[in-house]
Order: structure tokens, then C-alpha cells, then sequence
């Protein structure tokens, strides 16, 4: 059966290749051209912006279609080498502009707000996003999988580039100027011809307010950044660069471990000078492809992992922090169900325990070829040796088009993980999305497995070794919406540079629901009810290993926030002990039980916010109590102090046991401008006995150019009975870190 759908699979893929694209959209909005020079002031007193009429905006939110409440105007334009765009932002109380972030990047969305989203590739899957805050702030961040997340915003925020902005404030409101240059965006252009998708937007914060351009409709979850709802516009006489970015690197350090002597009678510090120097390098091989290299790659300034509890028996899935990785890595997607992946960024340069593995250097090439998206990435891993490691070659090539529509796509996958030990990793795969009619998609991918025997011996890949799925979604969240999936997975799938919560099943899922928008006499903006019913089938023995049914309500007030509430049963057969700690385990049975967990966001246009959520109920042959919130204060534009609280109570009566594990964080930061900013992060997780503190400084003079001093400290405690007793600190690094970039184009 397995064997046949995939040759269905490869039969639609391969007709899917030579269909014709997609017709362009003929309802197209001409940017004015100008050859008047702006000064980037944010003053909008050149004479030309007066003769640009501002864009038609329409309310989002609270009440769609509602009349505005304060006065703005967005105009766009550009020339032979930026595109422009200026915000007149009106506001009846000045006093209540909300401004608390200085931080680049350091997206605050209790902050007003004005935002460019650009599908530069019009492919209505990806796009560019350009956010200013009336302090001046800028984010740039990356868009993938059109707008669509059931989790958190589909955003990026590690992807950046080179352009300005400059905001000044009345007491009429605040005003800002936007300059990006076309050599920060890749475009495809046909004799100086460009088409790409826009969407323009403000927010006005202490309102929920969201005035866009175009018209969004509000079924979307995340609509406001949807590139295929985007507006197609068209620019004439513009031609892709090919600029070139060099950004050479130094650091300098020192890392302090303890180490038992030679008659393990007592730790000494041992002290190791850390100098190093890289480079990276970023350059347009044609005007729709772009080349990244680095050698001796580093990222000394990320923040450490958030401490996490695991009650499951299943891997823990962290994301990605470090930025060559973040940046345009929508484009290596290939999701398989629930948070795994073919591709992983992670396997790369970090070891199984997180420890840190020396990176040589790599390759990454993005963009286009013809009609086709292209991302591929390879790099080389140093040995390291305290994990048995050996050097490792890891690599990734994705090409995806548009076929049939503008929503629908097919791509194809291949990594490859190879060791100088000789152990070999491949896995391939095909995958579809493709818009039905409406808001219903249909999507389906293959992936496969193969390893060093299968490849020596020349044989055909076994059938279980691959994993498959297929889903159907109704995108919306007005009225009727529904999603169907079935997913399977062989016992031996294997991806080496991807990331599998569980192999070894068969998997169904139903969920169906509706979802209303009240109105404007209604305090909520939207709300809406579901039920969902899901079992994962053990290959094996055709048992059911997990299910669930469950009824869910969402409802988001049209202050701003979010609430959910879920009660579900839930059915487990476990075939092997699991342990939550080294005296609390779940021995192997059948188990039935309810729990629930809500989650509550407070309005974001408060200088005081914060989530809450929580489980409670029974889990397994006891009961689970779990507790988290995350309040955040923006004391000033330059302070802002938050915490996370988490507490977990199991407890087993059956076998009088019980666990416990209490984790908090606590993070400062503060920023003397938009270029200097510090922040100071600690950890204490009580059930692993830890304590992580991280302070960072970074100064940022312009774009490209970063000087950091960072320091990590690890502390164990628990251990004093320990003989020789082992040193409250078990690592300790300072560094600091300058990267400057030189550019140019062509």
C-alpha cells in the first residue's frame, strides 16, 4: 500500500513539473517613480510625497471594516536604486504613542508599529518584512509558509539586511521615513519589469488597532503578514544587483573548567585563552541566486537554550538560535508531521548534550533558477573528541515551484550526513502543497531514509525506513474550518540531519469547528469552538499506542490578547517504563485519563503584560498540576525587565511517589539607543540542580558592524556529597567579539 501511494506521490510530482505556471495576476498597482532625492529625516517635507496619493487602508482590527480612529497616511515609491516609503501617523493623544523598545530586532508588540511586507519572488509563500516603532527601532525578519502557524507568529527574526529608517514625534503624532535599497531584496526582474506582493500596515497599540494595505480579511490567523493576500504591484526600470558582503570576524577570551587532579583528590581550574578568527562572505552570483561562505563559523554572542521539563518519553524540540542558520531557512522546509523535520539545523555544530562542536566552514546558495526555488547548504564539522565524535560533512538541497496556481507548489528534498568513520546518511523526499478551491489546500510529502549497508549493497530502500503524509486543511478561522491528516512512519526512518519525535506508526487526525466574528456591539474581536480527535497506531502490533479527543475554545478580545481553554481524554499504552526522574516512573500499561490546560495572553498595549497557561488534571495513574507566567514591564523605552515562572507537580500515589520541577528565568535588558543594548539572562532549574546566567552587550554602529562582550556561567549544586566535592561552578566564559562588513555592488 505504502509502495504504491509513493509512486503516486513521484507520477504527481513528475506531472506537476511540466505543467504550465501560474497566470500573473493582471490587477496590478503602480508604484510611483520618482527622481527626486529624499532626505532620510522623517520629516515628509520634500514636495514629492505631497504629489503621491497615500495608500486606501482599511481597519483590521478591532472591527474590520470599521472607520479608523486616527488619521494616517502611507505612501510608496522608489528610484533607479531604493524603495521608499513614509507614514504620516496622526494621533489624538500623543501621550498614548506607545514606544518601549530601542532594540534591533527586539520586536515589542505593546509598541505602535508601522510594517512593509514584501514577497519580493510574488511566489505567495515567503516574504521580506520591514518594522519601524515611534522610537525609531528596526526589525527585518522573513516570512514563510504564507502567513500560516498554529503556534506562534511565522516569523524570522535572525534574517537581516541593509536599510534605514528615521522617525521624528509632534504633537500631532509620529512621522517616519523608510529607505531600502534593491540591493538588500532579491528579485527577479524581465527587462527592468518587477512584480512582488505588498502589504503595508500601522498599529496603534493601546487600541488593537491595525489599519492595512490592502484589505485583509480576518479569517486568516496571521493575515497582516500573508504573502498571497498580498497586494501584486509592479515597478518599472528596475534591475537586480549583485552586490558582495565581507564580513571578517576576531575574538578573543577566556574559559575557565574545573578538572580532578591526577589522584582525584581535588578539582583545579584550568584556564584556556580562547583566540579565533573567521570570516563570512555574501555575494549575488546572478541577480536571483546568492552565495554564502563561511569559514571557521562562530556564535559566541547567542543566548543560551531556555531550561525545559520533559514529561514525555519523547525528545524535546528546541529551536534554532544562531542567525546563519535562521536566515532564509523557510526555503530547507520539509515538515512530516507534529515538529519533526527532514532538516534540522541543530545536528549541525551542536553535540547531543548541547555542547558545541567547531564548525570548519560551509556553503549555502538561495534563490532562483528559472521557474524554480533553490536553497542548498553544506558544511564541515571539526572532530570532538570528549563526545567521540568525528568529523562530519552535512548537507541539504530543496528545490520547490509554483504549478497549477499561485497557492500551489511541489519541491523536492535531499540531505546527507557523512562521517571520515565512513558512516553514511541520506534521505530524499517529495512534497506538494496545492490550493483546492477556497481556503481548502491539500498537501502531501514523502521522505526516505537510506544508510551506509543500503547504499554499499546497492539495494532498493525497504519500505520502513520511509515516513508519509498527507493533510487537508481549511485555512480559515470564520466560520466552518476543518484539517484531516494521516501520517505513517517506518520503524528504521532515519533522518541524520532531521529531527523525529517517534517512529514506528500509523496516525490519524480529525478536527472540525467554527469560528465567529461578532461584531461591533461584541467585546470580543473573534472567537471560536472545535473538537479534535487524533491516534498514533503502532506498526508493530496495530495497537493504539496514543489518542485523544478533545474540545477547544479560542477567543480574542477586541482589547487585544488571547485566551484558550481544552479539556481532553486521552489513551496511552506504554510497552517500556518511562521515568520522569530516578525515583518517579510510569511502568508499562494501558492508561485513560483526563486533563485540561488553558493559555491566556494579556492585551499587548500595557507597559505591564504577561502570559499565563497551565495543565491540570489526571496524567497517567496520577495527577499533574502545572503552572507558568511570564510577566514583562517595559519600565522605559531603555529598560524592560521580565521573568518566567514554571512549576510541575506529578504525583503517584499508586507507588507513593511524586515529582517536582521548578524552573525560572529572569532576563533585564536595556538599551541607551537603537545601537547599545545590554541584557542579562539567569536560569535556575531545581530539578536538574542548575543555575545559567548570560549577560550580553552588544554595540551596533550600522548595519553589518557588531561588537559584543558576552559572558556564560554554568553553576551545579546538589552534588556536595560528592567526594572530592566538585566546584559550584562548572564553566565560565568571557569573550568578546567584533564583526565588520565591507560591501559593495555590482
Amino acid at each position: 500500500m505504502i509502495n504504491r501511494i509513493v509512486a503516486w506521490i513521484i507520477t504527481g510530482f513528475a506531472v506537476a513539473l511540466f505543467s504550465q505556471p501560474p497566470a500573473p495576476n493582471d490587477q496590478l498597482f503602480r508604484l510611483p517613480r520618482i527622481t527626486e532625492e529624499i532626505h532620510l529625516d522623517g520629516k515628509l517635507d520634500e514636495p514629492v510625497w505631497k504629489r503621491i496619493a497615500p495608500l486606501p487602508l482599511t481597519m483590521n482590527s478591532p472591527t474590520f471594516g470599521g472607520t479608523p480612529t486616527e488619521r494616517t497616511e502611507i505612501r510608496i515609491a522608489y528610484d533607479d536604486n531604493y524603495l521608499y516609503a513614509s507614514g504620516a501617523f496622526y494621533d489624538s493623544d500623543p501621550s498614548g504613542v506607545r514606544a518601549n523598545n530601542l532594540i534591533r530586532d527586539g520586536v515589542n508588540f505593546s509598541d505602535d508599529r508601522f510594517a512593509l511586507i514584501l514577497d519580493t519572488f510574488n511566489d505567495n509563500e515567503n516574504a521580506l518584512g520591514f518594522l519601524v516603532n515611534p522610537a525609531g527601532a528596526r526589525a527585518d525578519f522573513t516570512v514563510y509558509n504564507d502567513g500560516e502557524s498554529n503556534r506562534g507568529p511565522p516569523l524570522n527574526f535572525s534574517w537581516n539586511t541593509f536599510w534605514d529608517a528615521a522617525v521624528t514625534r509632534t504633537d500631532e503624532g509620529w512621522f517616519v521615513e523608510v529607505r531600502i535599497p534593491f540591493t538588500s531584496l532579491r528579485f527577479q526582474d524581465h527587462d527592468g519589469r518587477v512584480i512582488m506582493g505588498l502589504i503595508a500596515w500601522r498599529a496603534i497599540a493601546r487600541k488593537n488597532e491595525v489599519l492595512t494595505f490592502p484589505a485583509i480579511p480576518t479569517k486568516f490567523r496571521w493575515g497582516t503578514y500573508k504573502p498571497s493576500i498580498a497586494q501584486d504591484v509592479v515597478l518599472e526600470g528596475v534591475y537586480s544587483r549583485k552586490p558582495i558582503y565581507i564580513s571578517p570576524y576576531v575574538l578573543g577570551g577566556i574559559e575557565q573548567t574545573p578538572e580532578l587532579n591526577a589522584n582525584e583528590t581535588a578539582y583545579t581550574i584550568q584556564q584556556k585563552l580562547t583566540r579565533n578568527v573567521g570570516l563570512d562572505v555574501k555575494y549575488g552570483l546572478t541577480s536571483n541566486l546568492t552565495m554564502d561562505l563561511t569559514l571557521n563559523t562562530d556564535f559566541a554572542q547567542v543566548e543560551a537554550d531556555d531550561e525545559r521539563v520533559n514529561l514525555t518519553r519523547f525528545s524535546l524540540f528546541f529551536p534554532e538560535k544562531r542567525p546563519f542558520f535562521q536566515e532564509r531557512a523557510a526555503v530547507f522546509d520539509f515538515n512530516t508531521g507534529e515538529q519533526s523535520r527532514v532538516f534540522y539545523s541543530r545536528r549541525i555544530g551542536l553535540g547531543p548534550g548541547g555542547e558545541l562542536i567547531p564548525i570548519y566552514g560551509g556553503i549555502r546558495l538561495i534563490g532562483r533558477i528559472g521557474r524554480w526555488d533553490m536553497g542548498f547548504l553544506n558544511m564541515q564539522t571539526a572532530p570532538y573528541d570528549a563526545a567521540d565524535l568525528p568529523s562530519e560533512n552535512f548537507g541539504v538541497l530543496r528545490f520547490r515551484r509554483q504549478v497549477l496556481n499561485s497557492n500551489s507548489y511541489v519541491g523536492t528534498i535531499l540531505t546527507s550526513r557523512i562521517s571520515t568513520r565512513g558512516n553514511i546518511n541520506l534521505v530524499y523526499g517529495f512534497d506538494g502543497i496545492f490550493k483546492v478551491k477556497g481556503d481548502d489546500y491539500f498537501s502531501i510529502n514523502w521522505a526516505q531514509s537510506l544508510d551506509s549497508d543500503s547504499l554499499q549493497a546497492l539495494s532498493l530502500p525497504r519500505q520502513n525506513t520511509g515516513r508519509l503524509r498527507i493533510a487537508w486543511d481549511k485555512r480559515t478561522d470564520r466560520g466552518l474550518f476543518y484539517r484531516a491528516r494521516l501520517g505513517w512512519s517506518g520503524d528504521e526512518y532515519n533522518p541524520g540531519v532531521g529531527f523525529v519525535r517517534r517512529v514506528n506508526f500509523t496516525r490519524l487526525l480529525g478536527q472540525i469547528g467554527y469560528g465567529w466574528y461578532p461584531g461591533k456591539e461584541s467585546l470580543l474581536f473573534k472567537h471560536s469552538l472545535g473538537i479534535q480527535a487524533s491516534g498514533f497506531i503502532r506498526n508493530s502490533d496495530q495497537q493504539l499506542e496514543t489518542g485523544e479527543v478533545g474540545l477547544e475554545w479560542r477567543a480574542g478580545p477586541k482589547i487585544g490578547g488571547f485566551f484558550r481553554f481544552q479539556t481532553k481524554l486521552n489513551y496511552e499504552s506504554i510497552l517500556d517504563t518511562f521515568y520522569l526522574s530516578s525515583d518517579a516512573f510510569i511502568p508499562a500499561g494501558t492508561y485513560q485519563f483526563w486533563d485540561n490546560s488553558f493559555f491566556f495572553l494579556s492585551p499587548f498595549g500595557y507597559l505591564v503584560r504577561f502570559r499565563l497557561n497551565g495543565n491540570f488534571g489526571y496524567f497517567y495513574d496520577g495527577t499533574r498540576y502545572s503552572f507558568s507566567i511570564s510577566p514583562t514591564w517595559s519600565v522605559s523605552q531603555h529598560l524592560e525587565l521580565s521573568s518566567d515562572f514554571q512549576y510541575n507537580a506529578v504525583d503517584l500515589p499508586k507507588r507513593d511517589q511524586q515529582f517536582r520541577a521548578t524552573i525560572v528565568r529572569l532576563r533585564v535588558k536595556y538599551n541607551l539607543n537603537t545601537r547599545f543594548f545590554m541584557s542579562t539572562f539567569a536560569q535556575w532549574n531545581s530539578f536538574a540542580e542548575r543555575i545559567t546566567l548570560n549577560f550580553r552587550l552588544r554595540y551596533n554602529p550600522k548595519d553589518g558592524n557588531d561588537l559584543y562582550l558576552v559572558y556564560n556561567e554554568n553553576l551545579e549544586y546538589g552534588n556536595e556529597n560528592d567526594m572530592p566535592p566538585p566546584p559550584l561552578s562548572q564553566n565560565r566564559t568571557i569573550l568578546i567579539k567584533y564583526t565588520h562588513t565591507f560591501q559593495r555592488a555590482f
